[in-house]
């Protein structure tokens, strides 16, 4: 994996493009920190972090959860009643 400045990266696209398309990765900095890669595009990018939603069904059904939210009411997005807003909490 390569790693070069935006300055670097704006002067040197044309080059840093032919790398990438050959398969190599381009990380671009700007003060020494990672700011974006350059990836190949080849329909399987790989997402770096969030949540692995298949891994989260895995361990609901590995705790015998298959529905997590078995109900919502029909007005569970609906606006709250003004005088519910103004009412002191208890």
């Amino acid at each position: 994996m390569k790693t070069v400045s935006i300055a670097e990266a704006q002067d040197r696209f044309d080059e840093l493009a032919k790398q990438v398309e050959s398969g190599e990765t381009v990380t671009v900095t700007r003060d020494g920190r990672p700011v974006f890669d350059i990836v190949p595009r080849d329909g399987a990018v790989q997402k770096k972090g969030g949540i692995d939603l298949d891994a989260l069904h895995a361990h609901l059904r590995s705790l015998g959860i298959t529905n997590p939210v078995p109900y919502i009411a029909d007005d569970f997005d609906d606006p709250l009643p003004e005088d519910f807003l103004l009412r002191p909490l208890p």
